[in-house]
């Protein structure tokens, strides 16, 4: 069974456009490697190149682009992300403003002007009014927080 070059070049835009589609429905640098990896192919494709050609440009495109440009491109699309306020509070000093206790499911702080529901690290410590907390991490709505050691 011979397949014509014209039906190859064929196969292979289908798989750019797959590729192509898939990277921008999902936006997470999954398949656009596979996308230059399918265009080198189609385009060899064109030229009447063996099939066995096109199939070893094609992963070795794709594995080379994956390997030169993801770490460059991941780099450029991260410093675009910005800090939300969830990530900007850990390790930030907070107030309580209510006393927390994880048994009762009580506790408020105030973290850069900004009222939040928070729970200890730890069951049964409680920690009151006024005390200073360090922001450990986020668990839904809630900072999880421990008391600031005094430094001696």
């Amino acid at each position: 069974m011979t397949v014509s070059a014209g039906t190859l070049s064929l196969i292979w835009l289908a798989v750019l456009f797959v590729c192509i589609v898939i990277e921008v429905a999902t936006m997470g640098l999954t398949t656009i490697w596979f996308a230059g990896g399918a265009l080198v192919s189609a385009i060899l494709a064109m030229l009447k190149a063996p099939l066995w050609a096109q199939v070893t440009a094609f992963f070795v495109v794709s594995i080379v682009l994956l390997i030169f440009t993801r770490p460059v491109a991941m780099r450029y699309f991260n410093k675009s992300r910005a800090k939300t306020n969830i990530d900007s509070v850990i390790g930030k000093e907070a107030i309580v403003i209510s006393e927390i206790d994880n048994l009762q499911g009580i506790g408020r702080v105030q973290v850069d002007g900004k009222e939040w529901t928070a729970r200890t690290l730890t069951n049964g410590v409680t920690i009151p009014v006024g005390a200073v907390v360090i922001v450990n991490k986020v668990d839904g709505v809630k900072l999880i927080v421990e008391e600031r050691k005094e430094e001696v």
